[in-house]
């Protein structure tokens, strides 16, 4: 009988798992395209509401991938890879006003 009470909780684990990754991925489409309406919006835009879509997409992907099983460090890691890479290649970001390399920087060095 305890197996199936396991089980039980098992596939409601899982089922509200489902449940807040959906969740996550239409409060990620919907930051997007708030920021994307933001920007359209063009200098007479808040500073605050693009910056609160910005963290919370940050935010929003971070979680996303922990209930996905990825660490948080994993992200992090593949993201400097990404940025090393990036760098490398000559990214057209980095070409203009080197943007990875200052990004890469701060990751390295942040400590909160």
């Amino acid at each position: 009988m305890r197996g199936g009470i396991a089980m039980k909780k098992d596939n409601f684990n899982i089922m509200t798992n489902i449940k807040i990754i959906e969740d996550l991925k239409a409060q990620l489409l919907c930051i997007i395209g708030e920021f994307f309406r933001l920007l359209t919006k063009g200098n007479n835009v808040a500073r605050d509401a693009i910056l609160d879509c910005i963290s919370g997409a940050i935010i929003i992907l971070y979680v996303l991938g922990e209930k996905l099983g990825y660490e948080f460090s994993d992200i992090d890691h593949v993201a400097k890879s990404k940025l090393d890479l990036g760098i490398r290649a000559e990214d057209c970001v980095e070409k203009e006003g080197r943007s990875l390399s200052k990004l890469k920087r701060y990751i390295d060095t942040r400590r909160d």
